[in-house]
């Protein structure tokens, strides 16, 4: 069985828009995640072109853009797509202009409602015809209790994602999915899902960009990287907000990139074509009886981490457990 990543020249050679994630791939809370002013500050000289796709919708593409404009980075607030946006266009696609929505969320989910031709309502009594939730710090029970009673009568349920943790300085802390869990719970209801890993948020970054042979760059298997295999794009994993060496090894294939960086300078740097545990020099095989993939071979990082990584997808592929790696 092959389990592979894919190899070639710089990322910034092949592909013309990057689109991409913040959380955990740009900045970890309100700091910049490990050489990402650098790289992209680089790939944009380069010629790459940015989206900035997000599935949070805590914040306006306006905040964005200010926040990645104090790190240094050249963002323009067209270049900001946001789970407020794509809920807000999932909700007018479904309803009709003018209907009432109960919004769970912040200000910036408000505005993106209101500006996709709709009614904020502020209860459950106001007859709404959907209920939107989007991530916000601020949840209190009492809007989460409007937001149960307005679904159980029959209002429909959108969330802007279900990521269950959101990255920062401190580690993972509970995101849109862990919120979307208690009215779940409440109601017995899923909601509909407008954010990655759906389709929407990279059909509008393209077409917003133009972009002619995109990248998605993301640093979650769950959202960035099965969202691109949904849409047939190509994705960069790097391991700078919730996915680690193993679970990007342990990886099924729907959530495999196809390619993998410790952080954003895989953007400017040659990716090695590696499978089954072999990339260049480096070598890497699994241990049945540790259960453990061992690099038993070292070379340079992107060739190790490749080795590594398909020694992973090759075991998890043939039913054995994959525990730990040891990269000596």
């Amino acid at each position: 069985m092959t389990a592979a990543l894919h190899g070639g020249p710089a990322l910034t050679e092949t592909f013309d828009v990057a689109l991409l994630d913040l959380d955990g791939v740009v900045y970890l809370g309100d700091e910049p995640a490990p050489y990402a002013v650098e790289a992209l500050s680089a790939a944009r000289r380069d010629g790459m072109r940015m989206a900035y796709v997000t599935n949070n919708a805590s914040r306006s593409p306006d905040d964005v853009a200010a926040q990645l404009a104090g790190y240094g980075l050249d963002a323009t607030v067209e270049e900001i797509v946001t789970g407020a946006q794509a809920a807000a266009a999932l909700l007018a696609e479904r309803l009709s202009p003018g209907d009432a929505v109960l919004v769970t969320g912040t200000a910036a989910l408000r505005d993106a409602v209101t500006a996709a031709g709709l009614r904020v309502v502020p209860t459950a009594d106001d007859d709404p015809r959907a209920v939107v939730m989007g991530y916000d710090p601020t949840i209190d029970y009492a809007r989460l209790a409007e937001a149960t009673v307005a679904i159980r009568r029959g209002a429909m349920f959108v969330a802007s994602n279900l990521d269950a943790t959101l990255p920062t300085p401190r580690g993972a802390l509970p995101g849109m999915g862990s919120l979307a869990a208690l009215v779940t719970t409440a109601t017995g209801q899923q909601p509909v899902v407008a954010g990655k890993p759906e389709r929407t948020l990279f059909e509008q970054s393209v077409a917003r960009t133009g972009a002619k042979k995109a990248l998605v760059v993301g640093d979650r298997l769950d959202t960035d990287i099965e969202g691109a295999n949904r849409a047939g794009l190509p994705s960069l994993l790097v391991l700078t907000g919730v996915t680690d060496l193993l679970a990007a090894a342990t990886a099924d294939p729907p959530q495999r990139p196809t390619f993998i960086a410790a952080d954003l300078r895989g953007l400017a740097r040659t990716h090695p074509a590696g499978m089954n545990g072999r990339c260049g020099d480096a070598v890497a095989e699994y241990d049945d009886e540790a259960r453990r993939v061992v690099l038993r071979q070292a070379a340079d990082h992107a060739a190790s981490l490749t080795a590594m990584v398909t020694a992973g997808w090759q075991a998890t592929d043939a039913g054995s457990p994959v525990e730990g790696i040891d990269a000596g």
